[in-house]
């Protein structure tokens, strides 16, 4: 009933579809991009067959009282898609070095700072002799002068409002046809080579330092399969978030330092130093400037560090008590927090900036301390007997009590309407990014639990463990979100501003209106789980 333009709705598309025509039937055909571009296409989208590679050594051996654990590991990624040859272009331009784009910079010529592969922008492509008003290499843009900038409007507005790349076949462009010969090339596959180094050696027979340096990477996630609608109707799509076919891996870096002493037979301690390096995160950047029309996508742009102490105790059962105390001691900054925490600033049209700040799980301070008290059965039994029976055996309890710092937030200065839905308002930053930070927070939880042996002869027996667990024993209300103009997670602070008196005083009833809008400003996903108990068994045989 529907062509296939039709059902992709000039961009707005009502269906979602790869591997498959968009009827839903499986693919059968050659779903090439030049084909997809053709007039009369089927539309037809290639699945993604990404291709992996990977393979590691690793070894363990001692020199003398030094003990290492090295290894390698060797990783290829294939995206194994077309990905565009310039994302500022989805038409092939001319260059410096050729002979149009010399013939545009006029008498003067092309300046000693630009490069023969730097791209050529014009006053307008369809002249028979326009004249250049700039120049780009890769993320840099010149002026005609051959000067650097740092806004590509400069270059727009010399060419009328609009960006204007010095076009090969301008036809194309005002047409909208779109030629991927010209336009995409083949994903370059990532090679990435991954060592790891561990060792350790003693300072004496009760202490040891050991260190360890790893390196990790993680394929795109999300976001970074070939959507040729996207193109397709790329100039009707201003400011459109797109995926990113060329995403490359993300990496981290890993390093640890640490030291480990025995103070007795039954306890030990260890205090290790740690720093972590992100780099090629994937986050949303503003591609400014682009042809046909401006728009979003996903890059590997961000990168962050996580460094800190970490302090451990560990006391083996000792009368009863088995005991692990853990303090951590962090610092996490970088430039996004996750692949779209930069979204609002890339889609108000401002440049890629990156600056460091306080990521959202940036925790300060960690304590988690887990004590265990358990009777163990036999001869080994030394708790109470009721009757001549050993009612404790094997029978335990267990609590485990975390504490931590509050993680950061943005601070906004405007009142907003956050339980309302459908109405867009601008919030105003209070502070710098990630410059709040919220309460701190406790939790206790405990388990209590008894193992009885079922004899079935005498050489089989099952053993049934019943156990009861309780989640935040002390029912503590912790914060975990706030409403960021009052810092306060039941008041978004709207039905007090003196802003707002005018607006609620017109409702049709205020007293329902406020009491309505408090329940909903009211959300309990602002703390955490309460109190929780559970009852169960298990049973191994």
């Amino acid at each position: 009933m529907f062509s296939q333009d039709e059902l992709l709705n000039s961009g707005s598309s009502l269906v979602y579809y790869y591997g498959y025509d968009i009827y839903g039937n499986k693919n059968t055909g050659d779903a090439t991009l030049k084909k997809f571009f053709a007039q009369d296409s089927d539309r037809l989208i290639a699945p993604y067959n990404p291709v992996y590679l990977a393979g590691y050594i690793q070894d363990k051996f001692a020199v003398k009282d030094l003990i290492f654990n090295v290894g390698l590991r060797v990783d290829r990624f294939d995206a194994n898609q077309p990905v565009l040859k310039d994302k500022y272009l989805l038409y092939e331009a001319y260059t410096a070095g050729s002979t149009k784009g010399v013939t545009a910079a006029g008498d003067n010529g092309v300046p000693s700072t630009i490069g023969d592969d730097f791209v050529v922008y014009v006053d307008d492509f369809s002249s028979v002799s326009p004249n250049t008003v700039g120049y780009r290499d890769g993320d840099v843009w010149y002026n005609a002068e051959g000067i650097e900038i740092s806004d590509p409007k400069d270059l727009a507005e010399a060419a009328g409002g609009n960006i204007q790349p010095f076009l090969v076949n301008p036809s194309d462009a005002l047409q909208g046809r779109v030629n991927p010969e010209n336009s995409f090339e083949d994903y370059s596959p990532e090679l990435i080579f991954m060592p790891r180094l561990a060792f350790s050696f003693p300072i004496s027979d009760e202490a040891q330092f050991f260190a360890h340096y790893d390196v990790l990477t993680q394929r795109p996630p999300s976001r970074n399969i070939i959507e040729p609608v996207d193109y397709l109707f790329m100039a009707d799509r201003v400011g459109a978030l797109l995926n990113n076919p060329g995403l490359q891996p993300e990496k981290t870096i890993d390093y640890e330092l640490g030291f480990a002493k025995t103070l007795s037979l039954k306890s030990a301690l260890k205090i290790s130093a740690f720093y972590k390096e992100m780099r090629d995160m994937i986050q949303v950047i503003n591609v400014l400037a682009a042809y046909p029309a401006q728009y979003l996508t996903m890059g590997n742009v961000d990168f962050g560090t996580v460094k800190g102490i970490s302090i451990n105790y560990d006391l083996r059962r000792t009368n009863n008590i088995q005991l692990v105390a853990n303090y951590t001691l962090q610092f996490a900054d970088g430039t996004g927090s996750g692949t779209t925490s930069g979204y609002s600033i890339a889609n108000t049209g401002q440049p890629n900036l990156r600056t460091t700040n306080p990521l959202s799980f940036d925790q300060r301070h960690a304590i988690s301390t887990t004590i265990d008290y358990r009777y163990g059965s036999g001869k080994d039994y030394n708790g109470p007997i009721l009757f001549g029976k050993n009612i404790f055996a094997n029978t335990g309890a267990n609590i485990m009590l975390t504490a931590g710092s509050g993680t950061p937030y943005s601070r906004q200065s405007n009142i907003t309407q956050e339980a309302t839905y459908g109405i867009s308002e601008q919030t105003t930053l209070a502070g710098s990014l990630y410059g709040s930070r919220l309460p701190w927070q406790f939790r206790m939880n405990a388990k209590i639990n008894k193992e009885f042996e079922i004899k079935w002869s005498d050489k089989k027996s099952s053993f049934v463990n019943v156990y009861v667990q309780v989640q935040n024993l002390l029912n503590t209300k912790n914060i975990i979100s706030v409403y960021r103009a009052t810092g306060n997670p039941e008041d978004d602070g709207y039905l007090t501003s003196t802003a707002a008196q005018n607006n609620i005083s017109a409702k049709n009833s205020e007293e329902s209106f406020r009491n309505m809008y408090s329940l909903a400003v009211n959300r309990p996903s602002h703390y955490s789980m309460p109190r929780m108990w559970r009852a169960g068994l298990s049973i191994n045989f």
